[in-house]
């Protein structure tokens, strides 16, 4: 089927608009947005996590399918009553982490292994020290870490018992959430993906676009448990949501949706992205930019068959440490009060928070990491605590741009998005420290405008790239207060802290 055109609506009192779900690390949302890509009906819901042992994070996938269709009924609801009607849907998920379902019933067979999780370290170390490592980046431009989603197939298929012969018996699917989420909502009618996705999983040969055949034996998944590969403007099924039938027509990773979100078009355009975790990525057009310091080089996005490549840093605790604090700690009752708390002592005293509850990310990369707290002293309080935890998330994306200098680019200037960039002094510091100008948007939750933008554009509501840029407005503008040297003494501590923490410090 060609480019849809506008639809009209039932009625001509009923204008069009767009349902997205982003299904995130620890709540779904989802958001209505209108023709000029304003929200007009939105819900979010919670869910738990699980920690069965040192490193594993686990999530029921039932959570994540009743969370996203509570949300979506409850956004349609609210839009509808407003005049609003969806005509299609996006989608955007959490990324790496996987799903393992019968084909026959979509019932899973164990709880979903969550990015986070690191339960795959050794595998991951035995892989490297057996020569692997460098062929797997080539093909997939991903590092050898229990954060990607090969090693996690494999072990639910070893683990749980009859998984692997279910599996090569065409009994069982795969995938990441985004395609447990299709399953349902197509009622099983479709087993698809996007490439964003699909390049997260150290099974997808990002320059030839498709599974790869010595990936997939050298990760022992077999081919027959994974999705159809679509671009992210494919045409993914139709949704049965209640009573609605909508059709699917943007999926891709939560980072690579919050980057259209972002309207980063160009090469050299990048954004940094606070939720659980902290992502940076950097449009670098259609050719994948090879980092020599452990960034990642991955697919921003795929549309109409073409693909425009990124570099990318992760850093897997950016808001979960506030949830830390709160929920662990109970030293704030939520993240609004950070701010003021931060902002209430002249520095941080001395002291420093690595937060490395799942280990480290890039440019560390070091699973065993663990977290760590240095500097403390009689006189130090819980705001200096609070401090710490919200400088460790600016301390460590300077550790990202750190890296992509070493590499020759310099940004002057980053977009912003996510939950955490409402608390202004963050903002504020993340300039003073990264030394850049850092620029947030009015609507700040771009993840889920990404998907809504995908499928937007699909149904013909959207303009298409680049004209789509065109809708990007600035909420806030951010420049570098402090010198050179006071830079450099912080960050001097924090490279202290981190060494400490490293599990093979350098």
């Amino acid at each position: 089927m060609g480019r849809r055109r506008r639809q009209a609506a039932a009625s001509g009192a009923v204008k069009p608009a767009i349902l997205a779900v982003d299904q995130g690390t620890t709540s779904t949302r989802a958001v209505v947005f209108d023709e000029s890509g304003m929200p007009v009906g939105s819900a979010q819901e919670e869910f738990a996590r699980h920690y069965p042992r040192d490193g594993w994070v686990e999530q029921d996938p039932e959570d994540l399918w009743r969370t996203t269709v509570n949300t979506c009924t409850a956004a349609i609801d609210k839009a509808t009553a407003s005049g609003f009607q969806p005509v299609a849907m996006g989608i955007t998920n959490q990324r790496e982490t996987v799903v393992l379902w019968e084909r026959a019933s979509g019932r899973p067979l164990a709880h979903a292994i969550v990015w986070q999780d690191r339960r795959t370290a050794k595998t991951c170390l035995t892989l490297r020290d057996s020569g692997h490592a460098d062929d797997v980046a080539e093909r997939t431009g991903l590092l050898l870490d229990p954060y990607f989603s090969a090693t996690k197939i494999a072990w639910l298929l070893d683990n749980i018992p009859g998984a692997r012969a279910r599996a090569h018996a065409g009994e069982l699917a795969v995938g990441t959430v985004d395609s447990f989420l299709m399953w349902r909502l197509t009622e099983g009618e479709r087993h698809v993906t996007d490439a964003t996705n699909a390049s997260r999983t150290s099974l997808y040969n990002i320059h030839q676009q498709e599974w790869d055949s010595e990936l997939l034996r050298l990760f022992d998944v077999p081919e027959a448990l994974l999705p159809e590969v679509l671009d992210c403007n494919g045409e993914f099924g139709v949704a049965r949501i209640g009573d609605q039938r909508l059709p699917i027509l943007g999926v891709a990773g939560d980072q690579q949706a919050a980057t259209i979100g972002q309207c980063c078009f160009t090469p050299g355009s990048i954004k940094s992205t606070y939720g659980t975790g902290c992502f940076v990525m950097l449009n670098t057009g259609d050719e994948p930019v090879v980092s020599q310091h452990r960034l990642l080089t991955t697919i921003a996005y795929r549309i109409d068959g073409r693909t425009t490549y990124a570099l990318e840093g992760s850093i897997f605790t950016a808001g979960a440490a506030v949830q830390w604090l709160r929920d662990s700690m109970k030293l704030v009752d939520n993240a609004a009060e950070t701010e003021g708390m931060a902002a209430s002592v002249p520095d941080n005293h001395g002291v420093y928070l690595v937060p490395a509850f799942t280990g480290l990310g890039a440019p560390h990369w070091d699973p065993d990491a663990r977290g760590m707290v240095c500097g403390l002293t009689m006189d130090a309080g819980r705001e200096h605590l609070v401090r710490a935890a919200l400088e460790s998330v600016v301390y460590q994306t300077h550790d990202l741009f750190a890296a992509m200098a070493q590499d020759g680019i310099r940004p002057h200037h980053v977009r912003v998005d996510g939950g955490m960039v409402h608390n202004t002094w963050l903002c504020q510091f993340l300039s003073d420290i990264l030394d850049v100008e850092v620029e947030r948007p009015k609507i700040m939750e771009t993840t889920v405008l990404g998907a809504a933008s995908l499928a937007g554009m699909k149904q013909g509501l959207y303009p298409e790239f680049p004209e789509l840029g065109n809708r990007w407005q600035e909420d806030s503008h951010y420049r570098p207060r402090i010198d050179a040297s006071e830079r450099e003494t912080l960050l001097s501590g924090w490279n202290d802290a981190v060494r400490r923490a490293l599990s093979h410090p350098v």
